[in-house]
């Protein structure tokens, strides 16, 4: 009888020990409660806790978690209809708090990003919730993380996953998209024909400069040659002066007689007419013609030979190709 109740004893220890042993696996705590009233949180690992007069309360994820913001549609500030869907991360770092502060976390922690999602959202623009979703995600962590941070709770990230418009916002933003590349696409199309124009004009302004500074040097070379040779007639007229001075005819003689040989050439050489007519007095001819024979024979010697008698008459006809009175138009002039 007594061995029976030992051994009962002993069976009733050991259930009372085995239901009192709690394993707690890393990542998460547990929460003691004796009697309902929180006393303490087990921790990772090996666990004992009475039986009959402890239990645990709850088992609380202490990892990083997710929950999924399921797709809403909100109206922004310009009246504007999207749809929008996200996911936040949070972090239990008080297991006591997250049990015993608010009854259903993650509930509660959904409801909170909705509503805040639709409270920041709705006070942009429809530009601004597209193009500015950094900003929207960072106000929106500030905001939750603020809510749960009584929860015991870290909100670590929240991110925006899609923000859908309308079809019809949709095709408006495509057209309008496409107008202001094409407007860009002129301007740049205009800026380069511009840009054209003047260089192009840079480059007849210089080619004009450079034609007027060839223009300016050809002149003034010209010029230059006219005065050199302007200089020279003075020259050779300012020796012929002196030559006269000296009471030397022949000079002056030979000076008028390449004068008179040179007009004779110009009219022979003149495109206006094929047949010349003029007067020539033969005694004056003559008389040029033995200057020049004088001169030569002072220049050199006595036994250059003697000019020609000139013939008696009034006029001497000097033509080229046909005679006078064959070539109808051409005056006659007699001297």
């Amino acid at each position: 009888m007594l061995t029976t109740f030992l051994i009962a004893i002993v069976v009733l220890v050991l259930l009372f020990v085995m239901m009192g042993v709690k394993i707690v696996h890393q990542g998460y705590r547990y929460t003691i409660e004796h009697f309902g009233r929180f006393v303490r949180v087990a921790q990772p690992g090996f666990n004992f806790v009475p039986p009959f007069f402890y239990r645990v309360g709850q088992r609380i994820n202490m990892m990083e978690q997710v929950l999924d913001i399921p797709g809403q549609e909100i109206i922004t500030k310009d009246n504007a209809m999207v749809a929008v869907d996200g996911v936040v991360f949070f972090q239990v770092l008080d297991a006591a708090k997250a049990a015993y502060e608010v009854s259903d976390l993650y509930l509660a922690i959904l409801a909170l990003s909705t509503t805040n999602l639709r409270t920041v959202m709705g006070s942009m623009d429809l530009d601004e919730t597209l193009s500015k979703r950094d900003e929207i995600n960072a106000r929106l962590l500030a905001v939750v993380d603020h809510a749960t941070e009584a929860w015991g709770v870290k909100i670590t990230r929240v991110e925006l996953k899609d923000i859908r418009p309308p079809s019809d916002i949709v095709n408006a933003m495509t057209r309008q998209m496409k107008a202001e590349r094409e407007k860009r696409a002129s301007i740049l199309e205009a800026e380069g024909s511009r840009a054209s124009e003047i260089l192009r004009a840079e480059g007849e302004k210089q080619a004009k400069i450079l034609s007027a500074e060839g223009m300016k040097e050809a002149a003034f070379r010209e010029a230059e040659a006219r005065e050199r040779a302007a200089q020279a007639e003075a020259n050779a007229t300012k020796s012929v002066s002196d030559a006269i001075e000296g009471g030397s005819a022949q000079a002056i003689n030979y000076f008028i007689a390449q004068k008179y040989v040179e007009a004779l050439g110009k009219f022979a050489t003149s495109p206006n007419a094929k047949t010349i007519l003029f007067p020539v007095e033969a005694t004056q001819l003559m008389g040029t013609l033995g200057g020049i024979g004088e001169l030569a024979r002072d220049v050199f010697g006595e036994g250059a030979p003697q000019p020609p008698t000139p013939p008696k008459g009034k006029a001497a006809t000097a033509s080229r190709g046909a005679a006078p009175s064959s070539v109808p138009g051409v005056p006659r002039i007699e001297g």
